[in-house]
């Protein structure tokens, strides 16, 4: 009888708990719906050109680039590291992915070469944070210049285009009627959540962000995670590379500027803090929607694009107080 009476009262007490946890910072796990869910009802106020179909399919196009990277900057700034670099590093695997399908190589090779490139940036990155010591921003705004002089040396300043239509295909196809890109987008996101909720490796992203040395004490080899950090943060920005290289159907050396500045964004309005130890991608993912539901609105509207990034900056900053005015009342 007794454990029957315990059972039962297990169920509630469960579920009082779930609740908890859930509303313990409503801020940041309510928050960024409710102000993807403004904007969406402002703009369609405004313009009755958002809400259409045709148009929410546009927007989730143009934020699934963003998205991707957001997710390796979401891994990366939950160990409190931050990378600068993941523009450039779009640029540089983008015309290598480029220049290996002119040259012929098969689709799936190529594709591969491109990714490769943009882990290889990512693992240096970590190498020089984990063992050069060297702070993530220093190393991160090195590889940013490193990856763009690269880029443009590699092609001469020029682009390269003119790619076939299967390749294309991962930009303009679409998979059950759902955009190709849109599925790679989520397909993504699905497989970060899984590895940062369900695996050593995201529970130890969680614990060095949370405090480095007590993870190290714990032996938590701090290194070689970071390691793997900024090399799946690089891989993504390859990644988002192939993609944004089928859409425009060529590669450009110049590609990605200022791309960390959204993707940063999306991932500190999404929940992330960048003083390490929280955040989840699936806020990051309503991080990035709100940033594509900005931009898209005020092309709607006509503001120009010195403005957009006037009005970009200030969501930042933003976002940035109210994740430290977070985190001083948590402490």
């Amino acid at each position: 009888m007794n454990l029957i009476r315990s059972k039962s009262c297990s169920v509630p007490w469960v579920v009082l708990v779930k609740l908890k946890e859930l509303l313990a910072h409503p801020s940041r796990q309510l928050g960024t719906l409710i102000g993807l869910l403004f904007l969406i009802v402002f703009f369609w106020i405004l313009t009755p050109h958002f809400l259409t179909v045709s148009n929410l399919l546009n927007v989730a196009q143009q934020t699934a680039i963003n998205a991707i990277i957001a997710v390796g900057l979401t891994f990366v700034i939950i160990t409190a590291g931050i990378d600068l670099s993941v523009g450039s590093i779009l640029a540089f695997s983008g015309v290598v992915l480029a220049s290996a399908l002119s040259a012929g190589m098969p689709i799936p090779v190529a594709i591969t070469l491109g990714v490769l490139v943009g882990l290889a940036c990512g693992s240096i990155n970590g190498l020089l944070i984990a063992y050069g010591k060297l702070p993530p921003f220093i190393s991160t705004l090195g590889m940013m210049s490193v990856a763009r002089g690269a880029a443009l040396m590699y092609t001469n300043g020029r682009p390269i285009s003119g790619f076939s239509a299967e390749f294309r295909f991962l930009a303009t196809g679409e998979i059950f009627s759902i955009p190709t890109s849109i599925v790679i987008m989520i397909v993504v996101y699905i497989v970060a959540h899984f590895i940062l909720t369900k695996t050593k490796l995201g529970r130890y992203v969680y614990a060095i962000g949370g405090n480095e040395e007590a993870a190290r004490l714990s032996g938590i080899n701090v290194a070689a995670y970071k390691i793997i950090v900024y090399g799946i943060c690089g891989l993504l920005s390859g990644l988002a590379a192939v993609i944004l290289t089928a859409r425009l159907n060529s590669a450009q050396p110049i590609a990605g500027i200022m791309y960390e500045l959204d993707a940063i964004a999306a991932t500190v309005i999404g929940g992330t803090s960048l003083m390490g130890g929280e955040g989840r991608v699936m806020g990051t993912l309503i991080g990035a929607l709100i940033m594509g539901v900005l931009r898209n609105g005020l092309n709607l509207l006509g503001v120009s694009s010195f403005l957009q990034q006037t009005i970009i900056g200030s969501v930042i900053i933003i976002a940035v107080l109210v994740d430290m005015t977070l985190k001083r009342r948590k402490n």
